[in-house]
């Protein structure tokens, strides 16, 4: 029954990641928490790897390899300070940090302080996504921000590749340091079928973003995300 639950949790995740870009990890991790603490990090990070690389064969040609490349040098430092943060800090002040620069970020979007790919944006961003993925699997908010101007296809298919080298990145680190065992990989394993159930339903549902809404989903996705986590560092 239980596995049942999270794939039906996580199948709604690949739905939302495969139309806005992200999401999986947003709509998925702190459900999956509640349900099992120990189906987070890890297998979210496996079915959000995997799920990314099906949005990146979905839309390839839209991707912006130079960003990605950009964000994945600032995730690298970023992914070290969040293993630190899931051995030795505190959960609760170190996910407020990472939700009050994600509502900083998504404040200057809302007053038309045009967030824009650059270089010193990309590196900062993956830092901060890098820190907050690796220690709560939540690391899509920065580096789509970043991209919330750009056309639907392109937001997607830049975010599935930095997902995907990223989520490999946050599970080698959460690995060296011990955190990832066989029963978060069987984990994983149980609900992929759901994943990509969520998936194939996002086709249909991604051409009505097109048509002029991705920017605002992706703001109001990243303002959820960042409260979501902000509530519960403040009321645990």
């Amino acid at each position: 029954m239980e596995v049942v639950a999270a794939g039906l949790i996580v199948a709604f995740g690949a739905l939302v990641q495969g139309t806005v870009g992200f999401g999986i990890a947003l709509v998925a991790a702190p459900l999956l928490a509640i349900l099992n603490p120990a189906l987070v990090p890890v297998p979210v990070l496996l079915l959000a790897a995997a799920h990314a690389l099906l949005t990146l064969a979905r839309e390839f040609r839209a991707t912006d390899w130079r960003g990605v490349a950009l964000a994945m040098i600032g995730r690298v430092p970023g992914a070290a300070l969040g293993t630190l943060a899931v051995t030795l800090l505190p959960d609760r002040e170190f996910s407020i940090l990472v939700a009050l620069t994600v509502l900083t970020c998504a404040g200057m979007s809302v007053l038309r302080c045009r967030l824009r790919p650059t270089a010193p944006i990309l590196l900062a961003a993956g830092l901060v996504s890098g820190a907050s993925g690796t220690a709560s699997s939540i690391g899509g908010p920065p580096i789509a921000l970043v991209y919330q101007h750009e056309t639907g296809p392109r937001v997607r298919s830049t975010l599935g590749a930095y997902f995907a080298l990223g989520a490999v990145l946050s599970l080698l680190f959460l690995g060296a340091a011990g955190q990832v065992h066989v029963a978060g990989l069987l984990d994983g394993a149980l609900m992929l079928p759901f994943m990509v159930g969520g998936f194939l339903l996002s086709n249909p549902v991604r051409h009505v973003l097109d048509r002029g809404w991705t920017r605002p989903a992706v703001v109001a996705l990243a303002v959820l995300s960042a409260l979501g986590l902000l509530a519960k560092a403040l009321l645990t």
